[in-house]
């Protein structure tokens, strides 16, 4: 659903249900545009009929510029993109085995669909064809494993192979599949003895050419990120709720929270370093390092929680530094432990609570910050957060689903 579920327009739980219905919609454009025909297929292997390259061409085209322009706007995190491992001699098998079915079937496994719920009783024999061959590699996968498997390459893109940076790539594919469109042309002509047209570009395709060229500059000319984003917090906001501080949460509402955490609302993030974090953490606390946290994945995580943030490390200054950058770019309901976890035991281990107050506010704050620090030192503070019925958030990396066991 491309940004639409990331962005909050779509519901995450109705996915399933607009990928059933963009199916559909793609199996009529197939049927509709001819795909459903063997021979206008297969007519790209004898040069007759070049429609099936020039679709290829225009769906790797516009979807390669499309991510592109949506990851500039900031709608489409590019990096988070999942791709396909590459394994060289599956994928070259694979390749040979699936031309030589295209050129004797006439069908490719998706336009073998189309054609079998119309009827088409050549494309019910490559659909059991296909299902046999399914049933075959399944049966006998421990075999073929070797092959499978064979000379990974990891998650590699094209453009990191030929060294060259994204945009150049992608101006380099719409140039080759506009020339490809052209030439293609020039060849079904040739092929079907029709006359060829004395210009190049037939009129209808001038302004598309002219179109898609201007986007392939225009890819090649912008960098990767604007300097700022249409969902950032402007500077103007950003200084005024920094120097209102309204943004810190005291020791004595911490301290209440995880003490009942069923009242507890907050999604505790430490912004140390890993070892520090390790050796003591507030319960249910993630740990995100300062360091990393404007990577996109953790940006992803932390904006997507539903929780208010609340940013801690020993002091003040990380956590700020944490917080401007979480602001900065458009996260809300994001706040800070006013002294870190130094202020944190200072309060409730370090400084004097008086009993001998007169208002009856500062001793009823002094009766809690005493009875706060027993629980904490004794350890029950922890033991009744823990208790909490709460998911565990834990930011991992995303691990490709094994050889076999998924995937297109």
């Amino acid at each position: 659903m491309g940004p639409l579920i990331p962005q909050g327009f779509v519901n995450p739980d109705l996915n399933l249900f607009f990928a059933f219905v963009i199916g559909l919609g793609f199996g009529y454009v197939l049927e509709q545009a001819g795909f459903s025909s063997s021979r206008k297929l297969a007519g790209v292997f004898y040069g007759y009929d070049f429609v099936v390259l020039r679709v290829f061409f225009t769906a790797a085209i516009t979807s390669a510029a499309g991510l592109l322009l949506f990851n500039y706007l900031g709608w489409i995190e590019y990096d988070m993109l999942y791709v396909n491992p590459t394994y060289v001699w599956s994928a070259i098998v694979g390749g040979l085995i699936m031309g030589g079915g295209f050129i004797m079937g006439g069908f490719c496994p998706g336009t073998s669909i189309v054609a079998a719920v119309i009827g088409k009783i050549d494309a019910m024999f490559f659909v059991v064809g296909l299902m046999i061959g399914i049933f075959f590699f399944g049966s006998f996968y421990d075999f073929f494993e070797p092959l499978y498997n064979g000379y990974f390459l990891g998650n590699i893109y094209v453009f990191d192979s030929l060294g060259m940076s994204r945009s150049l790539f992608a101006f380099m594919l719409i140039v080759i599949a506009l020339a490809a469109f052209v030439i293609t042309k020039k060849i079904e002509d040739h092929v079907n003895g029709r006359t060829a047209a004395h210009h190049w570009i037939r009129p209808a395709y001038r302004l598309p050419f002219a179109l898609m060229m201007l986007i392939a500059f225009l890819i090649l000319l912008l960098p990767d990120r604007p300097k700022a984003q249409w969902h950032e917090t402007s500077a103007k906001v950003l200084l005024q709720e920094a120097s209102g501080n309204e943004h810190y949460v005291s020791v004595e509402e911490l301290a209440y929270k995880l003490l009942h955490p069923y009242e507890n609302d907050y999604l505790l993030v430490d912004v140390r370093d890993r070892d520090a974090f390790d050796q003591f953490s507030f319960p249910g606390a993630v740990n995100v390092p300062l360091e990393t946290i404007s990577d996109a994945s953790n940006i992803s995580f932390l904006r997507n929680t539903k929780q208010p943030l609340l940013l801690y490390s020993f002091g003040n200054t990380d956590a700020d530094q944490a917080w401007l950058l979480l602001r900065r770019d458009g996260i809300q309901n994001v706040n800070v432990l006013e002294g870190g976890l130094n202020g944190f035991f200072n309060t409730l281990f370090v400084k004097s609570h008086p009993t001998d107050s007169t208002k009856e506010m500062e001793l009823f704050e002094s009766r809690f910050l005493t009875r706060a620090a027993e629980q904490f030192k004794s350890g029950a503070a922890a033991l009744e957060s823990q208790q909490k019925a709460r998911p565990v958030k834990t930011i991992v990396e995303i691990i490709p689903p094994a050889p076999g066991k998924g995937g297109c």
